[in-house]
């Protein structure tokens, strides 16, 4: 598999602060990559950048062999990288199929949907992925914060990225509504192929998901690997527990 997002040397500063300090990695097509960090580390704020709502001071991220520094994010997001937020903001007067409906209009899948038919069922079908169906017809301020979540990742899914950025996905979830939302996302990855990004600070639904991790602080990679190396690794455990941490841990 080949590279499908590399971001390389990215720099962001605001004020005398690099909130990205010449961040570099890369995502494989097809798999689930973490972005693991403390509060603060600069995860959203690189998030922000590859998505197009702040751009570097310096670097470059390529997507699908192209350079999106200086793109919008709707251009970002009509070539097929596309990103959820913390917060849910469903169309709340809407109901979920209308929610999906509306992120069908956009010009990407105007080229893709020729008919209402098929826009039908293309939203009875990610409806499906994210376990849906049964609420397609409910208003959406209706629903629990457990299914919010899986329509803010079906109306990402719905426009048929090629890469989708989680940012903390759990966020705000029970641990019984943690498990649905962690499915989905395997789903849209193993059924849909969709390569996922994921940051989040729930760590042991996190580690069960991701394939490979960097962790950022200050800024800065300080490791990449496997789970298992992860949290072995005394630099993001004194990331997380402060100077020293490892050597607690590992006593």
């Amino acid at each position: 598999m080949s590279n499908i997002l590399e971001v390389k040397n990215l720099i962001k500063r605001f004020g005398g602060l690099k909130a990205t300090d010449n961040i570099t990695f890369n995502v494989v097509e097809g798999e689930r990559f973490g972005i693991l960090g403390p509060n603060g580390a600069g995860k959203t704020t690189l998030f922000n950048q590859i998505s197009g709502f702040i751009k570097p001071d310096e670097g470059s991220i390529i997507f699908n062999g192209e350079n999106i520094i200086g793109l919008s994010p709707e251009k970002i997001a009509n070539k097929g990288l596309v990103r959820t937020f913390q917060i849910v903001k469903p169309f709340k007067e809407l109901t979920v199929y209308e929610n999906l409906k509306v992120t069908t209009l956009t010009p990407k899948m105007k080229e893709e949907i020729k008919s209402e038919p098929e826009r039908r069922k293309w939203i009875e079908y990610i409806a499906d992925i994210c376990e849906l169906k049964e609420v397609l017809n409910t208003d959406s301020e209706m629903l629990p914060q457990g299914y919010l979540k899986k329509l803010e990742v079906a109306k990402a899914l719905s426009v048929n990225p090629k890469v989708l950025l989680l940012d903390e996905p759990f966020a705000g979830l029970t641990v019984s509504e943690i498990d649905p939302i962690s499915k989905v996302i395997i789903k849209a990855n193993e059924e849909r192929e969709t390569t996922i990004v994921l940051i989040e600070h729930r760590l042991k639904e996190f580690m069960a998901l991701v394939n490979r991790i960097i962790a950022i602080d200050y800024g800065e990679v300080i490791a990449e690997g496997t789970p298992n190396e992860i949290v072995n690794n005394a630099k993001v455990i004194e990331s997380y527990l402060g100077k020293g941490g490892g050597d607690i841990v590992n006593s």
